[in-house]
């Protein structure tokens, strides 16, 4: 299923798309993930897990609006504070919790780039207008120039900067603007289905990248292995 001509702008999601995290879960780096004893983790009664770690994303989505990456810090050391209170039979101290945040916010080795990355970004430059239409926080900037990506696009649109997540209007309206592009024109390459119909409602043409461990379907979305695989859709 090829995409509608003319193509002049391709937006990226990150997460799945074009990074990935090392322990396969983006709330829990390998080093949080010895802290907090994963094979005890997982032992403990699951409700009870996904309540905690639902309590802590409720408390970060209400605090989503921020600019620094030290911000982000004190969030996520509030997170995961709240994570070893909900869990008190992990043991987790005061200081191992600080250590945990310090290590997710600024510690890039936690996450990598797909292989076929920055290969599909040079492919793209200069022929295409680049952006990146993501869900993240301001530590996102030192990981994608530690992993060579951030050069290669034109415009940045981060949830954090607007205070809300994809798949709310704001987010594709910000990026439309910043690439100065009809809509149709466009191009948005995304793991989850809710976030692309989000995008077709703004008159994206969405691409479903099925690069995750439990990918969606796609329905009636183009939809692609690997990041690589846009190469064959653009007309």
């Amino acid at each position: 299923m090829k995409l509608q001509p003319p193509v002049k702008g391709i937006f990226f999601d990150l997460g799945w798309t074009l990074i990935a995290p090392r322990s396969g879960d983006w709330m829990l780096s390998p080093f949080g993930e010895k802290v907090f004893q994963k094979e005890k983790l997982d032992a403990l009664p699951q409700d009870r897990v996904k309540a905690a770690r639902k309590a802590g994303m409720d408390f970060l989505d209400t605090h989503h609006l921020l600019e620094t990456v030290e911000e982000e810090y004190a969030l996520f050391h509030q997170y995961y504070a709240m994570l070893a209170e909900a869990l008190p039979e992990l043991g987790v101290s005061a200081a191992a919790v600080k250590e945990v945040a310090r290590d997710h916010v600024y510690n890039t080795e936690n996450s990598y780039a797909f292989a076929d990355a920055v290969p599909t970004l040079e492919a793209l430059k200069g022929g295409y207008k680049l952006g990146v239409l993501s869900d993240t926080w301001p530590s996102i900037i030192p990981k994608l120039r530690a992993y060579g990506l951030y050069d290669f696009f034109d415009c940045f649109t981060f949830s954090y900067a607007l205070g809300v997540y994809k798949p709310h209007p704001k987010m594709y309206e910000d990026a439309l603007e910043k690439m100065a592009l009809p809509p149709r024109q466009t191009v948005f390459v995304d793991d989850f289905t809710g976030n692309l119909e989000g995008a077709r409602a703004a008159g994206i043409q969405p691409v479903l990248i099925g690069a995750k461990p439990q990918p969606d379907e796609a329905g009636d979305m183009p939809k692609i292995p690997s990041v690589s695989g846009l190469l064959a859709l653009l007309p």
